[in-house]
Order: C-alpha cells, then sequence, then structure tokens
C-alpha cells in the first residue's frame, strides 16, 4: 500500500553475540505494527558488570509502543533467545509463538515469574503459518545444537522475509531436524535474509554433530577412573552422544546440575528426545564405584556456581575428584570466558586431574554455520537483500563484504538501527536509542542508573567512610572517624591510613569557617577533597568517599 514500509529494528543481538532481539514492522512511518523475533539475555563479567546476574536488551523503545506490538516469535530454547521471555513480557503482553520444545521451555520460565503459559501458542513447522496483522509468519526447521531450531519466514506485502535464526547446515545432526536443502531453496527468491553471523570467520565447512561421537567414546573407554564430561545443558545432542558414550563403557550416566537435568526431562516430555540412557542423581552417584561412573554436568563455561566449577573446587554433593581421573570439556569457550575457564582447569591440574577440550580432541564442533555454510544459504534463498545479525560488529562488517561481493545489496545494521527493507537496497530511516538492562539481584536497573558504574569504581578505587557530629553551636563535637573498605591499612608514611585520615580531617574542621561547618554540600566537599588528596598521596589513589554529617539539634 502505497506509503506504508517494512521496516527491520535490532534491539539485541546486532554488535555482539548474545542478547538476541529484533523486531520487524510494517505501515506508514511512526505507524508501524510490529512482530518481536526473541527476548533473549547475555550474562555478566566480574570486571564490566560486577554483582549483576543477567543482562538484557532495553525494551522501553517497543515498550512504549507496546499497543502496537501483535506478538512475539521465539525461534529456539537457547538462553541468548528466551531467556528474557518471563522478565520482560509484563511490558509487552503481546502472544507469544513458538514450537513444541521451545513453548515447553519458555513456559517454565514464564511460571518463574506467576504466568500460567496460556500467554504462548505452540505451532508447527512449515508450510504452517500465522496470520498476525500484515505478516504471515512460519517457523522453519534449521539445524543448530538444541532440537527444534527453526528459522522464520515471513511473508509481507513487499516480500518475503527470511529471518535465518541461529544455524548450521548439518545432514546429520544425531538429534532434532537435519537441514534440507531442497526445502530451503524451495524458499526462493527472498526479499530479505536476516542472518546469523558468529562463524563468518571460519573459513573450513562446519563439521557435523555426529563426527562428535566416535571421538568421544574411546576417551570414555579407555579411562581409568571417574570420568566428568562438560557442556552446554541445552546442547541435548551432545548430552546424550556423552550419555551413550557412558553407557557403551558400562558406566553409570549421572546428571549433576538443575540445568542439565531440566533440559533432558524437557527433551523426554516433548518428545524430540528418544531413547535417552538411563542416568542417575548425584544423591545416588555417591554408591558407584568411581571407575564405573560417568558424571554429566553444568558449567563448561566456568559459571563458578555450577557443577563443574564446584568439583574442581573439592567436594560437591558428596563427590569429589583425584588423581587419575578424566574431565571433557565437549564445548567451545565463548570469548571472554576464558580466564575463568582456566582457573577451573588449573584446579582440576592441581587434584591430578586430566583435562581434555576440544583443543586437544575432536569432542566439539559448534552449531553455527563457517563461512561456506553462510555463502550455501545466500545461494539457497537468494536474497535481494543481506542483514547480517547475531555477531560482533566486526563479523556483521565481514558477512556484509561477502554478500556485497556476490552482488547481494547488504547493510551492517548494529542496534538502534532502523532500516527499510521496502526498496531495491536497504535504507537507515531511522536511529533508536537502544541499551542494556541488568537483573541485580530481583531489581532491573538501567545502564545509566549509575548502580553498576559505582559499584566498579567502588572495585577499583575502594572506599572511605568519614563521620562527623556537629552540635547546636556548629562546631564539631568529637574527632572524625574514618572506616576503610577495600584500601591498605597503611600508606607511606608507615602510619596508619585510618589515623592520618581522621587526623586530617579533624585538622581541616578545626580551621574551617562558619559558613562551611553550616553548609552541608560545602563541607562535604571539602573532606571528600581532604580524604582523595591525602589518599593519594600516602597509597596513591583516590577512592570513593562517603561522607557522613550528624547535626544535633536543639
Amino acid at each position: 500500500m502505497a506509503g506504508e514500509r517494512l521496516v527491520y529494528l535490532p534491539l539485541g543481538g546486532a554488535g555482539e553475540v548474545g542478547m538476541n532481539m529484533y523486531l520487524y514492522g510494517y505501515g506508514k512511518p511512526g505507524k508501524e505494527r510490529f512482530i518481536l523475533v526473541d527476548m533473549g539475555v547475555t550474562f555478566p563479567d566480574m570486571d564490566g558488570t560486577p554483582g549483576v546476574d543477567l543482562i538484557f536488551p532495553d525494551i522501553e523503545w517497543i515498550a512504549d509502543r507496546a499497543k502496537r506490538l501483535d506478538a512475539i516469535f521465539i525461534t529456539h530454547a537457547h538462553e541468548d533467545h528466551v531467556g528474557a521471555v518471563g522478565h520482560l513480557y509484563s511490558r509487552l503482553k503481546a502472544p507469544i509463538y513458538a514450537r513444541k520444545f521451545t513453548s515447553h521451555i519458555a513456559a517454565l520460565k514464564m511460571a518463574e515469574h506467576g504466568y500460567d503459559g496460556s500467554e504462548i501458542n505452540v505451532v508447527g513447522a512449515m508450510p504452517e503459518q500465522v496470520q498476525v496483522g500484515k505478516f504471515k509468519v512460519g517457523f522453519m526447521p534449521i539445524s543448530h545444537s538444541i532440537p527444534e531450531s527453526s528459522g522464520l519466514v515471513i511473508d509481507t506485502p513487499d516480500g518475503r522475509v527470511v529471518h535465518s535464526g541461529d544455524f548450521k547446515i548439518d545432514e546429520t545432526p544425531v538429534l532434532g531436524e537435519a537441514f534440507d536443502r531442497e526445502a530451503w531453496a524451495a524458499l526462493a527468491p527472498v526479499k530479505a535474509l536476516i542472518c546469523d553471523s558468529t562463524n563468518v570467520f571460519s573459513r573450513h565447512e562446519g563439521r557435523s554433530e555426529a563426527t562428535v561421537g566416535p571421538n568421544i567414546v574411546p576417551l570414555v573407554r579407555d579411562a581409568t577412573g571417574m570420568v566428568v564430561a562438560t557442556t552446554f545443558a541445552s546442547n541435548i545432542a551432545r548430552v546424550k552422544t556423552l550419555a551413550e558414550a557412558g553407557r557403551e563403557a558400562g558406566r553409570s550416566i549421572c546428571l549433576m546440575g538443575r540445568s542439565m537435568q531440566r533440559m533432558v526431562k524437557a527433551g523426554i516430555e516433548t518428545g524430540v528426545v528418544t531413547d535417552f540412557p538411563p542416568y542417575i542423581l548425584p544423591e545416588e552417584a555417591r554408591d558407584v564405584p568411581r571407575e564405573n561412573l560417568m558424571i554429566l554436568a553444568t558449567g563448561s563455561q566456568g559459571e563458578r556456581r555450577a557443577a563443574t566449577a564446584q568439583l574442581s573446587r573439592g567436594k560437591f554433593l558428596g563427590i569429589s575428584l583425584r588423581e587419575g581421573d578424566t574431565v571433557l570439556f565437549s564445548s567451545k569457550t565463548i570469548p571472554g570466558n576464558e580466564t575463568s575457564v582456566g582457573q577451573i582447569v588449573n584446579n582440576f591440574s592441581e587434584l591430578g586431574v586430566d583435562v581434555i577440550d576440544d583443543k586437544m580432541a575432536d569432542i566439539h564442533v559448534s552449531g553455527h554455520a563457517n563461512r561456506p555454510d553462510l555463502e550455501e544459504m545466500h545461494r539457497l534463498v537468494k536474497p535481494q537483500i543481506l542483514i547480517p545479525n547475531h555477531g560482533e560488529h566486526r563479523m556483521l562488517r565481514e558477512h556484509a563484504k561477502i554478500g556485497e561481493a556476490n552482488g547481494i545489496a547488504s547493510m551492517v545494521a548494529p542496534n538502534g538501527t532502523m532500516v527499510s527493507l521496502s526498496g531495491d537496497r536497504p535504507e537507515v530511516v531511522e536511529f533508536v536509542e537502544t541499551g542494556r538492562l541488568y537483573l541485580d539481584g530481583s531489581v532491573q536497573i538501567g545502564a545509566l542508573d549509575g548502580v553498576v558504574r559505582d559499584r566498579i569504581r567502588m572495585a577499583l578505587n575502594g572506599q572511605a567512610v568519614i563521620g562527623i557530629l556537629i552540635d547546636e553551636d556548629d562546631e564539631a563535637l568529637t574527632d572524625a572517624w574514618c572506616e576503610l573498605r577495600g584500601l591498605p591499612e597503611q600508606g607511606r608514611s608507615n602510619a596508619p591510613l585510618q589515623d592520618i585520615l581522621e587526623a586530617d580531617v579533624g585538622q581541616f574542621l578545626g580551621r574551617a569557617d562558619a559558613k562551611t561547618i553550616a553548609n552541608d554540600d560545602k563541607l562535604e566537599d571539602q573532606i571528600k577533597r581532604i580524604v582523595r588528596q591525602t589518599s593519594q598521596k600516602e597509597i596513591g589513589k583516590k577512592p570513593e568517599v562517603v561522607v557522613l554529617i550528624s547535626r544535633l539539634t536543639a
């Protein structure tokens, strides 16, 4: 219709790996009606987000337009695509559509926030489609590292859009649906392809999940002590492969970690997992001889509270590792997690435990398309427009270069870039303010609220708390007192830093004029300046300073 347009707007996942959230809209400028694809999270680190539990995309822009949001579609059940659904749903309130297994996981997450699951609609695979306003959306099965992953086929008045979701080309995936080249080619030609970019720099063809099992079996069979294997709990195909290797070696299989148990149970209940080897729980594993036991544990990315990290620090749930045992890391370490994973590996080494990872043996394959697979997807669906998504900026840029080199109109569209897909080439039509929300305990805080910033500053600089008592005549009643947190006890003068700061603040109070003593703001500013100057001279640091002023009244 004249004056209407088809737009794409990433809120998360474009310029980063994880935290996926994408909008598609159709209508007149400023009056478009939208569908939302995925509601993902990313995970914090102690350097940049200390104390934070989860990180979400900032949804303020679409929350302010929630009446124009007609539906939410979830491509698959990984945390970076479904993890925020329960946390953010109250601000959006649109019906959710997903396939059976993903719906099951989404319902569990919604239940944690008091929802009964009626918000979620189970949809079958293509050719079934859902009509939502001007959009007609279908779930196209695609191979990935979790069952029932799907790309989305989005038919619009301006043409067909394919949203690939996370994928790889795997025709023998062990578990879940194989990649069907003929089915994907039948979609062509499409108006636009919005495409996963995570592995764009890997130039070799991706390996099938079926190649992993034969490499794991001899490692488990030849191990003499207990075997622990860790991988992503959501990679149920890998979990099953590991369990089958343990069963073939005559070992009892133990699932350790709530997410591991929850994912396997969900797979069995929804029918996407069949013939999973019998397994026991940790409390039963204590009675199994260690040479007959294989533990499948959560925590492949170094999560400090997960089962693998707990085992590396000693005894966990009554089970401990020792010299002669073996740990398999059947996963790839996500960039940024190297330090925490390395610490766990070193912990195991100190225990005499042998660690085998994907660099030492072919016991892992990626769930994302490498460069040759991305180019194959381009050839199959024949897009007029390519918009790379799910990747760091350098990945998006490299993917766009590949598209342009093959004659596809391509654009890098980071989070907040609204792109019109209606013309022959993509066109930026608006920039939207985007950012991050932090789950801090049970409270959601904005990136600009200052909470995380202040926490980082305290971690870097330490803290000094100064207390003073002023009487009714605006005179200091007692000496100042000082409490230090995260600072050395002594400085260059070899005297206690606390005593030095108390003395310097006391001297200031003794010579301050009446106007300064009577004004809390001036008094606080002066004391902060003195504490920072003295601390810089004594210990080479300017701490965060908190001044507590108490006044007696008549």
